[in-house]
């Protein structure tokens, strides 16, 4: 198994998000902190310095056969956005879901949004549900 950078840290996920400067930031990572707990039921531990998981997971690529350890779910409030890691093709697996989000971006695995007053929450939290039963890579 390939060794992976990112992994569980101790540090504390709420001092970590006490010191985002951006207040909008820091609120929007609170309600995200909150609303991940509630799916998995699970608390949140940081993974390297700047991204909160939830879970863990042992993934396989599909393209090279590398298995890493990874959050199940989780996200990071970077500077140009929030990103959440919900799946591994979020495009394919939240096609429907993502029509009616509201303002985002997508990568192969990541979900982008500004600040949270610009999605439907009931469709956010339905998407985090939803990954919870899915398999990360399908």
């Amino acid at each position: 198994m390939a060794e992976n950078k990112t992994k569980p840290t101790s540090s504390s996920v709420e001092e970590f998000i006490n010191s985002i400067k951006d207040e909008q930031k820091r609120n929007d990572s609170f309600v995200l902190l909150e609303m991940m707990k509630k799916a998995t039921g699970e608390e949140p531990k940081m993974w390297g310095s700047s991204l909160i998981g939830f879970g863990q997971v042992r993934l396989k690529s599909p393209n090279t056969g590398r298995e890493v350890d990874w959050l199940r779910l989780g996200f990071s409030p970077r500077k140009a956005n929030l990103s959440l890691y919900i799946s591994g093709d979020i495009n394919h697996q939240h096609a429907e879901a993502l029509k009616k989000l509201g303002k985002h971006k997508t990568g192969v695995g990541c979900l982008y949004i500004n600040k949270l007053e610009d999605v439907d929450m009931k469709i956010l939290k339905g998407m985090i549900e939803t990954s919870l039963t899915i398999e990360y890579f399908s």
